[in-house]
């Protein structure tokens, strides 16, 4: 093979893989993967309901702090925390602060979760994720994860896994009032 053919045949294969790069690549929309929620962001803004149809909007809870804990019925953890959460919320929702407990339904038996609240005697509301798209946007990988959101709608603090303490759901719970 000569000079002038082997120049040809590089060129062939140079152009045949920028047609093949071009033609195998999306066209389109790209989808961007977005960071897992964190202290210092916006909370992911979300709509749930209760069992008893009231809807409840992250967002327009503006000017209180929240806290948002994903949780199930089967996860001990979580079971061993929620005595401290709802001490915690009454003693400071006069103040400003409220719990958000999102049950993460899709993983767990919703005839569970009626016992599960009364046994508790849980007085914060409880909002079922039916299709997962609240542990989708906030990326749970871990139950229980709690996220404490300030007046602001800025995440002050995210807690992954448990059981929280008393003392550290004080602290979180006075950052986030601040």
């Amino acid at each position: 093979m000569n000079r002038t053919q082997r120049i040809i045949l590089y060129i062939l294969v140079l152009i045949a893989g920028a047609s093949w790069i071009v033609l195998s690549s999306e066209t389109g929309e790209t989808t961007a993967v977005a960071a897992a929620p964190q202290a210092g962001f916006p909370a992911p803004d979300f709509t749930l309901k209760t069992a008893e149809g009231e809807t409840y909007t992250l967002s327009e809870l503006k000017g209180q702090a929240v806290l948002v804990n994903v949780w199930a019925t089967w996860c001990p953890p979580c079971k061993a925390e929620m005595p401290a959460i709802e001490k915690m919320y009454n003693e400071y929702k006069d103040q400003g602060f409220i719990v958000l407990a999102v049950n993460s339904t899709f993983q767990d038996n919703p005839l569970e979760i009626a016992p599960f609240i009364e046994d508790y005697g849980l007085t914060f509301p409880i909002l079922l994720d039916e299709t997962s798209d609240i542990s989708r946007a906030y990326q749970v990988r871990s139950l229980p994860s709690s996220y404490f959101i300030n007046r602001q709608g800025i995440i002050t603090e995210v807690v992954i896994g448990g059981p929280m303490s008393e003392a550290l759901l004080r602290t979180r719970i006075e950052e986030a009032l601040k």
